[in-house]
């Protein structure tokens, strides 16, 4: 199997072309074959690779060999190939035990299919060519194997920063690679740079070890003297490892922290409650209480309350955390925090206090009830009282507008408005989550007030009979008025919009002349007294509507009246012959009726309405005393 020229071409090292010049087995003959051969050929470890040798210029016939040089310079012979006339015939004589085994390709190339540690050798390529002599090129073979991950054992202990000697820091492990790697050490990201030599500042070790495999593996130690700084600072350890044509490739181990002894220096002890920022603390929060010393392992911490100038120890733990639930305002005074390190210095200050302010408010107390009731026009003054620390302040408010600060209200000349709701607030500006507050109401005795809604006609000018009107009244006063109207049809007092204490009442009606003269009152009262007001309309016009029906009733009376007129003048005329009858060729006898042509009509109707025509027709005469 041949492998193909560009994986081959791209393994050689682009150096040497080594031409080899023999002379030809006869003294005095002289011949010379060139081969084309690299001298360093650089492979990854498992990838596949061809050795090339090849002659140059024309040659009839030659024998090309292989050769495998130990250590010792002893030729092992591996493959050889045979030109006959334009094919090469190769064979491979000896593997060696390598799995698998080596090949010769169509070109006469060397082939390894799976490059490994043991293929770092020294390859011999002999050509002989009759008369043309023999030359013989070496190639070596580098193989480069990339390490596994890089592994770091940090010391697990508790080191000490008091110790003045270099300490063991961690051990890094890089495992077969070929070429032997490079382990730096970094911390905080900075290289440092570490002897290889023991002293007490820090030093390294380092060591590597053949594998079974042949493969190469690092370990390095570092040690160092580790100050307090370092008790945040993170470690690395970085395998630096070599690639063909010069490159380098870089495995970091994962990043790992120290875990330190040193002494406290200080102590921090603080309020942490929902409060506020000038330490007051509320009645009934729970309160916690912190203490942080800066030393390392965390050290015992005791907390104390001063009182008398003795300790009254409250509790002894390692978190640094004291929690008092529902504190109450006799809670209030001097706490104290102690760090236990026997490691510290004789001048370090490890015991800290501080002042617990409870804040309270009792609730409010007001001089007077919660309903207050004066007649109109008296004057009050009503007090707020309250215990409170710090020292809450008061303000008056009604309807949420402030009326006044401090703890009296005072009220003069009440009127209806003065009536409502007044509330007393009393709150902490440096404790904004306390206040509390109380009110009372205002009730104001007197007779009531009246408020009408005049409406306006609709036409220009005046009413006219038949407009629907709505009349509206209001008013206020304590005991509530009651609203009546003269007239049925009012609605029940409701409160009015806007409040203030006004009730309203509304009325729904058509306007009429007599509205008009006599008006609409309304009337309010309850027991100190009432007030009326009447609604006018002024002068009531007619509908247009109505004029018209009154003119047709006229016209229609008229009609009938002179139908009734003509019907009794008939009458008394029908003695006389020719009177209210229909004219015709001949008259009936005496005694019988006479029939009319349609049968179906009064003599009395057909004269009343044709005897004017005929009679004029027939006698020549215009008069109405002759005619029926």
């Amino acid at each position: 199997m041949e492998p193909p020229d560009a994986l081959a071409g791209a393994r050689r090292a682009p150096r040497l072309l080594v031409l080899a010049l023999l002379l030809g087995a006869h003294p005095g003959a002289q011949a010379e074959v060139h081969l084309s051969v690299p001298s360093l050929v650089e492979v990854m470890k498992g990838e596949p690779i061809a050795l090339n040798c090849t002659p140059l210029g024309a040659h009839d016939h030659f024998v090309l060999e292989w050769f495998l040089a130990d250590r010792s310079g002893v030729r092992h012979r591996l493959a050889s190939a045979e030109l006959q006339g334009s094919e090469l015939q190769g064979t491979v004589h000896d593997s060696r035990g390598r799995s698998p085994p080596y090949q010769l390709d169509a070109r006469g190339r060397l082939v390894l299919t799976e490059a490994q540690v043991g293929d770092e050798q020294n390859y011999v390529c002999v050509v002989k060519a009759g008369a043309a002599g023999s030359a013989e090129a070496t190639t070596r073979l580098h193989m480069f194997a990339k390490p596994e991950a890089t592994e770091v054992s940090p010391n697990k202990g508790i080191l000490s920063v008091v110790d003045d000697f270099a300490q063991e820091i961690a051990t890094c492990n890089s495992r077969n690679g070929n070429p032997a790697p490079q382990i730096t050490w970094y911390r905080n990201g900075q290289r440092l740079e570490v002897p290889m030599e023991v002293n007490s500042d820090g030093y390294m070790t380092s060591r590597t070890v053949r594998e079974a495999s042949g493969l190469q593996s690092l370990t390095s130690t570092l040690y160092l003297r580790l100050h307090k700084a370092d008790r945040d600072a993170s470690f690395l350890c970085s395998v630096r490892y070599h690639l063909p044509a010069g490159r380098h490739g870089r495995l970091d181990s994962p990043a790992f922290r120290l875990t330190l002894h040193y002494p406290t220096e200080h102590v921090n002890f603080w309020v942490d409650s929902p409060s506020t920022t000038e330490g007051w603390v509320r009645e009934g929060d729970s309160v916690q209480l912190f203490c942080r010393g800066d030393g390392s392992p965390n050290p015992e911490y005791t907390f104390f309350r001063l009182q008398d100038k003795q300790e009254d120890v409250l509790k002894t733990n390692l978190e640094g955390n004291l929690t008092l639930e529902g504190v109450q305002r006799g809670q209030s005074g001097t706490y104290g925090c102690r760090v236990e390190d026997y490691d510290a210095a004789e001048d370090a200050e490890l015991s800290k206090t501080l002042e617990l302010r409870v804040a309270y408010l009792d609730p409010l107390e007001l001089s007077t009830r919660e309903e207050l009731s004066l007649p109109l026009g008296n004057s009050t003054a009503v007090n707020c009282s309250v215990q409170g620390l710090p020292t809450p302040a008061l303000r008056w408010t009604k309807d949420s507008i402030p009326l006044g600060n401090g703890p009296t209200l005072s009220l003069s000349s009440i009127t209806f408005d003065s009536a409502g709701t007044y509330i007393c607030e009393a709150s902490m500006p440096t404790v904004p989550l306390l206040s509390r507050s109380q009110s009372f109401k205002l009730l104001v005795q007197g007779p009531p007030e009246l408020r009408a809604e005049e409406t306006q006609p609709r036409s220009e000018g005046s009413w006219r009979e038949g407009d629907e009107v709505r009349l509206v009244c209001s008013a206020r006063g304590y005991p509530e008025p009651k609203l009546s109207w003269s007239q049925l049809g009012g609605s029940p007092a409701e409160p009015a919009p806007g409040g203030q204490g006004w009730v309203s009442s509304s009325l729904t009606l058509k306007v009429t002349s007599a509205l008009s003269r006599d008006g609409v009152s309304c009337e309010a009262s309850n027991p100190h007294g009432n007030v009326l007001h009447v609604f006018h309309f002024g002068s009531v016009a007619p509908q247009t509507s109505q004029a018209g029906v009154a003119v047709m009733a006229v016209a229609v009376s008229v009609g009938l009246l002179l139908l009734v007129v003509a019907a009794f003048y008939c009458m008394r005329r029908k003695g006389r012959p020719g009177c209210c009858q229909q004219g015709e060729k001949g008259a009936p006898p005496p005694g019988e009726p006479e029939l009319s042509h349609s049968g179906s009509e009064r003599p009395e109707q057909t004269g009343l309405l044709t005897g004017g025509a005929s009679g004029g027709a027939r006698h020549g005469s215009g008069g109405f005393g002759d005619e029926c």
